[in-house]
Order: C-alpha cells, then sequence, then structure tokens
C-alpha cells in the first residue's frame, strides 16, 4: 500500500467538532483521546458512524474481505478448540467484526461442514461503534447460525464457553504515544493552535507506572543514543480490553491476528516515529491528524507487551506465528494444489482469481506479515495443551 508524505509540513486544520472539544478540555489533550475520538465517537468517528470500508475497493483491504479462502483455512483450527471444551452449547464470539464477512464466512462453512457442532453453535459479536454494526446486521440477515449482538458489559453478565476472534481490533485501540526530549520520556498531546490548526507536541513527563513499562520492554533512552524528538507508543488499552475479553469468555481460546512487532524490533533507534499509520482509499498516511474522522488510524502491537497484560488478566499465553507460516501448517499448500488443474476450461478465471487471493495472505510485505497470536482461560482446559493447529508443522 503507498504511502503519502506529509502536506507539505503544514499543521492540519481541525474539524468544528474537535476544535470544540479541545477548547473544552483546555486547548490540549492526549494522544490517546484523540485517537479514541477520531475512530469511536458514536457522532464523528471513523467507525463510530460507519464511514470506513473494508474490502479491495474499500479504504484498506483484509484477509477476509479477499474471499472466503482465509475463513476455510481458519475453520479446522476453530474446530479444533471448540471440540476440545465437550458437550454443551457453545458461542463464536467475534470482537470489532468490521463489515461481517469473517463471521459470515465461518458461520456458512461450519454449517456445512460440521453441521453437529453448528447446532449447539451460536454466533456472538460485540461492535461497539453503531454504524459498523448497522452494516454487519444487513450483511449478516439470514446467516446459519443463531446470532445475536452484544456489548462487552452484556457478555459479562451472560458469558459463555467458546472461541472469541480478535481479527485486525486491538491495533485500533487508541495508544499513548511518547517523545524523548533528551532528559526524560514525556507523552505526546494533542494541540488546538490558536489558528484552529492541529499540532502533536510534547506535554507532561510520563507517570512512573509507564515508566516501569519501559523499562520492563527494555526501552533504555540513554543506552540506545536515541535522538530528541523520537517517538513511539505504548498500549495502555490491551489490558483492560483483554480483561473484557476474559469476562465475556468463560472457558475457551483467544486468537488474535493483527499487525505486531517484538519489542527490540518496536523500540529501535532505527524506528524513529513508531508505527503509527492512517489508512484512507487504500493508501497510507504517516500524518496521524490528518482530518480527523475520516481516516482509520492504527499503530502494531508489541509483542511482549500483550503478553504482559495477557498473564495480567488471567489469560494463559499459547504461542505466536506470523500469518503465512499459520495458513501453510493449516493446508494452504494444498489448496494452491487443488487450483492448478481447473475441471473446466470457463473455470480458468475463477481458479486464477481464487490463487491470487491465497498468495495475497502469505505475501510477506502485506497480509502474510500479520502474527496469529493463542490465548486461552478456564479450568477445565489442560495447564499444557498441545500447541494449537496452526503453529504444528505444515500438512504434508
Amino acid at each position: 500500500m503507498p504511502t503519502e508524505p506529509p502536506a507539505g509540513g503544514s499543521a492540519p486544520e481541525a474539524p468544528p467538532w474537535l476544535a470544540e472539544r479541545l477548547l473544552a478540555a483546555g486547548g490540549a489533550v492526549p494522544f490517546r483521546s484523540y485517537m479514541e475520538w477520531a475512530l469511536h465517537d458514536p457522532e464523528h468517528g471513523a467507525y463510530g458512524v460507519g464511514r470506513l470500508r473494508i474490502g479491495p475497493g474499500g479504504d484498506f483491504a483484509t484477509s477476509p474481505s479477499l474471499g472466503g479462502s482465509f475463513a476455510a483455512l481458519l475453520a479446522p483450527q476453530l474446530v479444533d478448540w471448540l471440540l476440545e471444551l465437550g458437550p454443551g452449547p457453545l458461542a463464536l464470539v467475534e470482537t470489532g467484526p468490521g463489515e461481517g464477512e469473517l463471521a459470515l464466512q465461518l458461520a456458512s462453512v461450519l454449517a456445512a461442514h460440521w453441521p453437529d457442532l453448528a447446532a449447539r453453535l451460536e454466533l456472538v459479536l460485540v461492535e461497539p461503534n453503531p454504524g459498523m454494526a448497522d452494516r454487519q446486521r444487513r450483511l449478516l440477515e439470514g446467516v446459519p447460525l443463531p446470532c445475536r449482538w452484544l456489548a462487552w458489559g452484556d457478555l459479562a453478565a451472560q458469558p459463555v464457553r467458546g472461541v472469541m476472534l480478535a481479527h485486525e481490533v486491538l491495533d485500533a485501540l487508541a495508544v499513548e504515544r511518547i517523545s524523548w526530549d533528551g532528559c526524560q520520556w514525556r507523552q505526546q498531546e494533542v494541540v488546538l493552535r490558536l489558528d484552529r490548526r492541529l499540532e502533536l507536541r510534547a506535554g507532561a513527563a510520563l507517570e512512573p507506572q509507564a515508566l516501569r513499562e519501559l523499562d520492563a520492554l527494555g526501552l533504555d533512552a540513554a543506552v540506545q543514543g536515541l535522538p530528541i524528538g523520537w517517538s513511539t507508543e505504548l498500549h495502555p488499552g490491551c489490558a483492560p480490553w483483554l480483561e473484557a475479553a476474559g469476562a465475556g469468555l468463560i472457558e475457551g481460546h483467544l486468537l488474535v491476528v493483527d499487525y505486531a512487532l517484538e519489542a527490540r524490533r518496536y523500540y529501535t533507534s532505527s524506528r524513529p516515529a513508531g508505527t503509527l499509520l492512517g489508512y484512507r482509499d487504500q493508501r497510507a498516511s504517516p500524518d496521524p491528524l490528518r482530518d480527523p474522522g475520516h481516516w482509520d488510524l492504527t499503530a502494531h502491537l508489541c509483542l511482549e507487551s500483550l503478553e504482559r497484560a495477557a498473564a495480567a488478566t488471567g489469560w494463559r499465553w499459547q504461542g505466536s506465528c506470523r500469518q503465512g507460516q499459520a495458513l501453510l501448517a493449516l493446508g494452504l499448500a494444498q489448496a494452491l494444489h487443488g487450483l492448478q488443474s481447473p475441471a473446466h476450461p470457463q473455470d480458468l478465471a475463477g481458479k486464477l482469481a481464487a490463487r491470487e487471493a491465497l498468495l495475497r495472505l502469505v505475501d510477506p510485505a502485506g497480509l502474510g506479515e500479520f502474527r496469529w497470536i493463542a490465548m486461552a482461560r478456564g479450568r477445565s482446559l489442560p495447564e499444557r495443551p498441545s500447541p494449537p493447529r496452526f503453529l504444528q508443522d505444515p500438512l504434508p
């Protein structure tokens, strides 16, 4: 995906709604608050009002938006986990379901190929943004599994057993932006200037808790010789999200699929502006203040930070790998082989399109770089289970 350069270095103008918010807050807020507004505000946020479109013709493409191959390869892993939980009602929970395509594809695959399991399975969607939920309801009308939408609090009040999916969800949690001023770490703020333009500035010194997190991640600015102005992200939203997920899933497995980096690759002098980017119309922008409420904002996860948050919220970490490795273990090579000899000449175009979609899923410069991260919780699950299927050797 091409990346646009900053627009001449000029500060972007604040839309009226954001200017009013900033004035009410004294003229500046932490970047985390700004990102939450820009993405999830129900009246102005890019996701809150359902403004962003997901798919090859939308603002950005995801693995499910390329067709049903991703869901077909993922389904056997979900079935393994669901059957491990034994008899009784089960749930497939998807958080932040986007357009609803993955939920629909998985429900269709499970109903078609594992009907006995599907007969005791329900689909639960957790979507905090009203605009996105409206689109999901339209797409999922007639889905072959019982389906309901719940808020986190509602799910915690009636927790389920099953599998929870977070596909490209955690990267949209609001991050804390920090910068090094040569002497200490400071929290970045979004500031409304007198000319009603937006600017990122260094604000207050970091609180002790954030400094302890930096120490745990091995980020020592003096040792690494970081220049003044070096900036990056912290992820304070991950632990509360995992706590909410654990309250809703009383027993089962969580699969996170998202961009993520090891701390040594995330917090390095060669990455002077962190990982934060905006996306719109299949283009990326390094300017997070551009046209707030109209761009997706996303930051990579830090694997060690996420693992620490998982341990603190009662999740057992089962491992991670890149999407390319995961899909090969789940049978991608066999799927490609099956497309080599079309049964009829008129199938050729469809086979070629399906092959291209499969290859895009494992492209190391794109979707193949996603990390698959597995966690589990519940007393009846083995303390040291066998590795998930996607972390085992590829199928022969």
